[in-house]
């Protein structure tokens, strides 16, 4: 199915994709703008990945980097040099671009490229959620054999921007990018790794677009607990921040925060939020979504928490969302647990049964 995205689709988009960001995916309000933007200089276009041949060339649009640094800028003509910096480099053209992930500024990755260079947005995520590395955002080509990454990257405030283009291991051309966003003030917009669309389909989530904006009009319409609903999750706790620290690491924010009720939850984050802790029993663990809201019911990312602030906490079963087989890959997980001191990745039987 092909079909023009409008401002209907708009806000539904951003917000569905602010819940699907777990904490992390970027902010509400500048998703708006850059959609808003999109739906301004052109008519961006949602493809479903039925459309396309198998051997067709799709590429992914992304965001890197740490949402709680200081100092970070990207422009819509950041993404737009990405991707001419990343198609200047491919030896066959591409037909489609795709998002790395649902969030808030993630989900329409790609509206704003579409409605300027005419390239279809496919109905197509890597991953269906947001997640911490470009690792888990690319659909297993780190075990694809002979694989060579191509990645472009701009962004950045006129006294740090910084662009580019890389190619060869995706754990070297990530690595370089990574880096490249804490140069450039904390986040770079990116277009990366060509991939054919049969292989991205079969890898990554398709139709995750939809489930995003079908999801932010139950939330638009009746709130967290409508969000929970539509997820088969659950409001799990409300309560007052008492604790919170986050720090930026390797590009990444990291820290916790600590709520004031009487099981005494904890939110262990790497962008988004890894594990939900309470009572001193972990009862979720990424990749299960584990969103928070604030008082006015408005979804908080995890670098906009803050002490003395009400939030509620939404979790709901990663088997009932649209994930990547990355997700079920335990090697992706080690430097995460590395970066927060502990193991969570999903137990060996899940994964054999995955």
């Amino acid at each position: 199915m092909k079909r023009q995205l409008t401002h209907d689709d708009l806000k539904a988009a951003v917000y569905g994709g602010a819940v699907l960001g777990g904490g992390g995916g970027g902010f509400v309000e500048r998703g708006l703008r850059t959609a808003e933007l999109a739906l301004q200089v052109g008519t961006p276009e949602l493809w479903s990945a039925d459309e396309f041949a198998d051997d067709a060339l799709t590429a992914t649009v992304a965001l890197v980097g740490a949402p709680a640094a200081p100092d970070p800028q990207v422009l819509p003509t950041h993404l737009l040099r990405a991707l001419e910096l990343l198609r200047r480099d491919l030896p066959s053209p591409l037909v489609a671009i795709h998002t790395n992930e649902n969030g808030a500024e993630t989900t329409i990755n790609g509206w704003f490229h579409s409605a300027m260079t005419g390239l279809p947005v496919i109905d197509l995520a890597c991953n269906g959620r947001a997640h911490p590395s470009s690792q888990m955002g690319a659909m297993g080509l780190h075990a694809r054999e002979g694989y060579r990454s191509y990645q472009g990257y701009a962004g950045g405030k006129p006294h740090t921007y910084v662009e580019g283009a890389v190619t060869g291991t995706l754990d070297a051309t990530s690595n370089v990018v990574r880096r490249a966003s804490v140069e450039a003030g904390g986040w770079v917009g990116v277009a990366r790794n060509p991939v054919e669309v049969g292989y991205a389909t079969q890898a990554g989530a398709p139709g995750a677009i939809g489930f995003a904006i079908e999801l932010g009009r139950r939330f638009l319409a009746e709130g967290p607990a409508g969000a929970a609903a539509h997820l088969g999750g659950e409001i799990a706790v409300t309560g007052t921040v008492r604790e919170y620290r986050c720090e930026q690491r390797e590009g990444l924010d990291i820290g916790v925060a600590i709520l004031d009720d009487a099981a005494g939850t904890e939110l262990h984050f790497v962008n988004e939020y890894m594990t939900f802790e309470a009572g001193g029993e972990r009862k979720a663990a990424f990749p299960d979504l584990i969103t928070t809201f604030d008082a006015a019911g408005q979804p908080l990312a995890s670098a906009d928490v803050e002490v003395g602030k009400e939030v509620s906490v939404l979790v709901a079963p990663a088997a009932n969302l649209l994930l990547s087989s990355t997700m079920h890959t335990p090697e992706l997980y080690a430097p995460i647990e590395d970066l927060l001191g502990f193991p969570f990745a999903p137990a060996a039987k899940v994964l054999a049964d995955a």
